[in-house]
């Protein structure tokens, strides 16, 4: 698709269509029922070697259900070699009116990505799912404030768009971006960040930091470990200073950054972060769950959940250890969720009653799970009778 650059639409527009859409600086993202719809590819732009920008044509029609904060996702759904597969990826371009934006790398051995890349066109159409996620915060509490973000690779995505309607909605907010990347080559949105720094050039800082090519700071050169981010965060950010943290990227990195800033006594109510999994590392996925065969006369869970408005029940055998998404995607193939490994959120559901095991949890925040919410990809039925409501 050639290397047409796509202008970012003017701050004006995107705050008014922000304001008309989530009724201003929303305290949190209004949570959509998580549904495919499909939507025109507009354009796919070419970021770098292995990453393409996708843009989709969001119809009138369908705008209110593609509104969305900065930080958020949407999910694609594609079928490839006879199975369905999900991706999530994050909206990289601040709200705009009949446009949404993603920006998708290509994984070594990733096949949904690798297709992307290499086959997706301007034309096409893909199922896209209604924006979700909790990476985000109140853009009120965001005004006057100053925010860090700390990415690796991809997980620049979601800070690309944070960053410009953080700076274009506040005249004396700033943001700090830390971004690590293997080389220049390998940095994705390279020539907007430098945009961005021009249009912002006193509320803007920007450090990139590259593993494998030699930077004239020493302290940018070099891969990020616990050293590096000490004294990173002793030079160049000054934690006492940070209002906001938002960090994007690797399991590995995310942690070590949570960790270092929670030794610094960084609360953690000011830390948000999202991880970012590998196309590469999943596996086939069925358009309904795994089958499981039920012998008569072994002990069963009755799983009972509640998806717009409808009540269904299903038995699972205690033996087989199914997670409550699984079984319930076996009656309805429509029952939420995209990456299955409890990083997204979307397969997220109020526990009513009963008790689960959650094996895994990289989505939902403390306050979330204090109220009983639960991620169905990761949640093993611990008692005879579990109900679970997708509508709360």
């Amino acid at each position: 698709m050639g290397e047409e650059q796509t202008t970012t639409p003017d701050a004006s527009v995107a705050e008014a269509f922000l304001a008309a859409t989530v009724g201003g600086a929303a305290s949190k993202p209004a949570r959509h029922r998580a549904r495919f719809h499909p939507l025109e590819v507009a354009e796919v732009r070419r970021l770098t070697a292995d990453a393409v920008e996708v843009s989709f044509a969001v119809p009138e029609a369908l705008a209110a259900e593609y509104t969305f904060l900065p930080g958020q996702y949407v999910a694609l759904r594609k079928e490839l070699e006879g199975h369905e597969r999900r991706r999530s990826y994050s909206l990289c371009r601040p709200p705009e009116p009949g446009r949404i934006s993603v920006a998708i790398k290509r994984d070594l051995g990733g096949l949904f990505s690798t297709w992307a890349n290499s086959e997706l066109r301007a034309g096409d159409t893909l199922d896209v799912m209604s924006p979700q996620g909790t990476f985000t915060s109140s853009l009120d509490a965001l005004d006057g404030k100053h925010v860090v973000g700390i990415a690796a690779g991809s997980g620049i995505t979601p800070l690309m768009a944070l960053a410009h309607t953080v700076l274009s909605r506040s005249p004396d907010a700033e943001f700090e971006l830390v971004y690590t990347n293997r080389s220049t080559l390998d940095v994705m949105f390279l020539e907007e960040l430098a945009e961005l720094k021009d249009r912002y050039p006193a509320r803007l800082a920007l450090h990139h930091v590259l593993s494998r090519e030699q930077r004239t700071a020493p302290l940018l050169s070099g891969r990020i470990d616990a050293e590096k981010l000490e004294t990173i965060l002793d030079r160049l950010i000054r934690p006492e200073t940070v209002d906001e943290w938002f960090l994007c990227g690797p399991f590995e990195l995310v942690q070590l950054a949570r960790d270092t800033l929670e030794a610094r006594g960084v609360p953690a109510a000011r830390v948000r972060y999202e991880l970012f999994t590998s196309d590469a590392d999943r596996g086939d996925e069925p358009r309904s769950g795994r089958p499981v065969e039920i012998v008569a006369g072994e002990p069963t869970v009755a799983i009972e959940f509640t998806l717009d408005g409808q009540s269904s029940t299903v038995e699972s055998p205690v033996a087989a250890n199914e997670t409550i998404l699984n079984a319930a995607l076996r009656v309805r193939p429509d029952v939420p969720f995209a990456c299955a490994g409890g990083v997204c959120g979307t397969c997220r559901a109020k526990l009513v009653s009963g008790g689960v095991n959650m094996t895994e949890n990289y989505a939902l925040e403390p306050e979330e799970l204090e109220a009983g919410f639960v991620l169905t990809c990761q949640s093993h039925p611990t008692s005879e009778r579990v109900v679970v409501d997708y509508d709360v």
